[in-house]
């Protein structure tokens, strides 16, 4: 089911026959599975087809987590081993992946942990961090983050050593971008303080550009994401001066 808002998410209203092949499911099944989201809010049903829920442009926190499961951690391992030893304050954006860097994390403790996601900032405080400094301001359902101007403002008062960072689209066109203005803005506030900012993205959200510009490619140091990336966006995003990490597959064991 996942699956299915997620391909809702990306490209809009789709019809039954549509996503039953992308699913490899039986138009069956998937009118099941859409009665079931409909009822729970998650998407609007359509004649012979199903759209992303009115007002709905992302997939909630609860359920994110779900998606690429085994790349993130693999993407958040490999930022986790770029942060420098000693004494350093870390920026962390809201969503999955960063929240898998945090994790990875769990055994610093001489960490500044800044970040505008309440989800980010109780974890983190839960671990044991040094500090947690978390920017207030308004609260969305969605993703558990804190945004607008009071949050803007706690950011501008602080100095990042690294941000990481999470997008829902990057690509050489529109670089980085979020499905909300608002937490795009806030954002861009927490890679315009960092000294660096790591770019951690599996490889479903490379080549895509979503509704609200949350950086350019210039201002991205470093892209960590999966070998499921298009190869020719990732030479392009290269070719714009962001230092690219493509993590090798993982064979699946015996």
């Amino acid at each position: 089911m996942v699956a299915l808002l997620a391909l809702l998410n990306d490209r809009g209203q789709l019809p039954l026959s549509f996503l039953a092949t992308e699913l490899n499911a039986s138009e069956a099944t998937i009118r099941r599975d859409v009665a079931v989201l409909a009822s729970q809010g998650l998407l609007d049903r359509t004649h012979g087809g199903a759209r992303p829920a009115k007002g709905r442009h992302e997939l909630p926190e609860r359920l994110r987590g779900s998606r690429n499961p085994d790349a993130k951690t693999r993407i958040a391992i490999a930022a986790a081993r770029m942060i420098p030893e000693g004494k350093h304050a870390i920026g962390l954006t809201g969503g999955t992946t960063a929240a898998s860097v945090l994790r990875a994390l769990a055994h610093r403790d001489d960490l500044t942990i800044i970040t505008n996601s309440l989800t980010i900032g109780m974890e983190a405080a839960a671990q044991g961090q040094a500090r947690v400094l978390i920017a207030g301001g308004v609260l969305r359902s969605n993703s558990l983050e804190l945004v607008g101007s009071l949050a803007e403002a706690t950011l501008r008062l602080v100095n990042v050593g690294t941000a990481i960072v999470g997008a829902d689209g990057i690509s050489s066109v529109g670089g980085l971008t979020t499905h909300d203005d608002i937490e795009a803005r806030t954002n861009h506030t927490m890679i315009e303080r960092a000294q660096r900012v790591i770019c951690v993205a599996d490889s479903s959200k490379i080549g895509h550009v979503t509704l609200s510009k949350m950086g350019d490619l210039s201002e991205i140091d470093v892209l960590i994401t999966d070998a499921g990336a298009p190869a020719d966006e990732i030479a392009r995003i290269r070719e714009a001066g962001v230092e690219v990490h493509v993590l090798p597959t993982v064979p699946e064991g015996p």
